[in-house]
């Protein structure tokens, strides 16, 4: 008998939903940096597992709506969590509860969702006993229907999230390919992965201002035989200023993206990228319904 468990990753910005969401599909499907509001769109990973298909929603971090593009994050949030078996939420130990939380389970009771608390980053915190008084902090809140203090970084009790989940399962045809960790479009995810090097390689706000859109990707074969990806990139940021720091003093910037993106697609291909890179500017586009529906980026 097949089964399916839909779970919504919710949580505020920074707080390890990518992260934790690669470890339990046990591949990457999401992009992780230090940076808030990484992930834009709702992704799902998928874990098939004998009769039962996970599939985990890992949405935007929980935050003000600042632009139009923040205003979809916000509602791919919410839309996310009115449609699933059960949520997570993903707290920072370290932190006390903010007003993120308390609107994340005011949607929570909305819906009547079963929630799944999650204390991660609890290896930063040396006086254990604290932990109690975190979790009474949190309980506050909702009533959880369970609530696990982990460490995705050091992989503390994360193996009890996924035999929990499962009590949730219901049964279901399995809705994405058994042997897929994703349903993202593979230029979808391309493109996430210049932009998490993008991310990764610049510590202004520029990154915020930026879209990556791959324009081609063509299979061939070199002059000596071997098999090669061609992939052309297009990088979109908000200014003419933004677009002189993305490419850098004599394109140094620009080719130690476009170094690290290309050893990670070529791990992914596993065989040689050829990759160009163009950067366009497209001012205030996170203001643009239009260029956000381009982009991929509503939360339809």
């Amino acid at each position: 008998m097949q089964k399916s468990v839909f779970v919504a990753v919710t949580g505020r910005p920074n707080a390890g939903k990518s992260s934790l969401t690669n470890l339990l599909v046990g591949e990457k499907v999401a992009i992780v940096s230090e940076k808030p509001q990484t992930t834009r769109t709702r992704i799902n990973g998928v874990l098939t597992k004998g009769e039962t298909q996970f599939v985990f929603i890992d949405t935007p971090g929980m935050h003000k709506a600042a632009t139009k593009l923040s205003e979809q994050m916000v509602k791919t949030i919410s839309n996310s969590i009115s449609d699933v078996e059960v949520a997570i939420l993903m707290v920072d130990a370290t932190k006390k509860p903010s007003p993120i939380e308390e609107k994340l389970t005011a949607d929570f009771k909305k819906c009547g969702t079963d929630v799944i608390l999650l204390l991660n980053k609890v290896d930063l915190i040396k006086n254990k006993s604290e932990i109690l008084k975190i979790i009474e902090n949190y309980s506050s809140l909702y009533d959880f229907a369970e609530i696990i203090p982990i460490s995705v970084k050091n992989q503390i009790n994360t193996e009890l999230i996924l035999p929990i989940i499962e009590k949730y399962a219901v049964e279901a045809p399995h809705f994405f390919d058994d042997n897929l960790p994703t349903d993202q479009p593979e230029k979808i995810w391309l493109a996430e992965i210049v932009r998490e090097k993008i991310l990764n390689s610049m510590y202004e706000e520029i990154p915020h201002g930026t879209a990556v859109q791959i324009e081609s990707m063509e299979f061939s074969k070199t002059n000596k035989g071997e098999d090669i990806v061609d992939i052309g990139v297009v990088i979109i940021c908000e200014k003419q200023s933004h677009k002189g720091m993305i490419i850098g003093k004599q394109g140094a910037m620009l080719k130690k993206i476009g170094r690290i993106a290309r050893e990670e697609m070529e791990e992914y291909f596993e065989q040689k990228v050829n990759m160009k890179i163009w950067v366009k500017v497209k001012e205030d586009w996170r203001n643009s319904d239009v260029l956000i529906t381009d982009f991929g980026l509503n939360a339809e």
